[in-house]
């Protein structure tokens, strides 16, 4: 009647294990209060130049030979791709300038890609150099980390002027299940402030908020749920406590049998 009673326990702990260790329905869905209809205002979010950026700045004008002591050129110009493009950019010193051929240093910090490129562009018409000149700028080294529970955690490149939160958590293989959506934190250094932000994936109301873009040198991290912590440890791992039960209950069983 005893041995019965041990089992009982067993298999109701058991029983309560396996209620403990599940995810729910409503901790794992993504905007679970999207409107069904209409549309979410936000604004987009131009990246604002910092100390350490590298950017690319390529000038033209209606006599192509005129613009070429303004740019940066190498003859394999056209199969540049990743890492090797920063090495023909304009690093922002900690001053905040980049320092363009012929043109001299440009204060470039708190500007947007925009705005840098119409001042380079009025700075060239202003000092004589060109009529009707063309900047283009990009960003060559904007990346975000991606920390915690996700299947491809690491650190990522990108080259969008809008790169928005979803498709960054994309680029790292989505959370995993263990992954708590309802915190996302971001942590974000901008003008020399470090700055930290919290979003609950499942929910909408996050669109309007600052983090819904990433920008640059922005740190993601994805804490594990209470499931993923207790099964880390020795007695939190459902197979090692079934295990030691089972041996529980089999040392009970010989002992009442001798």
């Amino acid at each position: 009647m005893k041995i019965r009673t041990y089992i009982s326990l067993i298999f109701g702990a058991l029983l309560l294990l396996g209620v403990s260790s599940c995810a729910s329905k409503k901790d794992l869905l993504y905007l679970k209060n999207n409107p069904a209809s209409g549309s979410t205002n936000f604004k987009w979010s131009d990246l604002v130049l910092q100390p350490n950026d590298i950017i690319s700045v390529k000038v033209t004008t209606e006599v192509p030979e005129m613009a070429i002591p303004y740019n940066i050129t190498t003859p394999l110009e056209n199969n540049i791709q990743g890492a090797q493009m920063q090495l023909h950019g304009y690093l922002v010193t900690n001053e905040g300038t980049i320092n363009i051929p012929v043109l001299g240093i440009q204060k470039v910090t708190g500007l947007t890609l925009e705005k840098t490129e119409k001042q380079i562009q009025e700075a060239l018409v202003n000092k004589g150099y060109l009529k009707n000149p063309v900047v283009v700028c990009r960003l060559l080294n904007a990346k975000f980390t991606v920390l915690g529970e996700v299947n491809n955690p690491g650190t990522f490149t990108f080259y969008e002027n809008n790169l928005t939160l979803l498709q960054a958590l994309g680029l790292a293989g989505d959370l995993t299940i263990n992954g708590i959506r309802k915190k996302v934190t971001i942590i974000r250094t901008e003008n020399g402030a470090q700055t930290y932000g919290t979003i609950d994936l499942t929910k909408s109301d996050w669109f309007t908020s600052p983090y819904y873009f990433v920008k640059p040198n922005d740190i993601i991290i994805i804490d594990p749920n209470t499931a993923k912590i207790k099964s880390s440890g020795l007695i939190g791992n459902p197979l090692n406590l079934i295990s030691i039960l089972s041996t529980i209950l089999s040392s009970v069983i010989i002992i009442k049998s001798i």
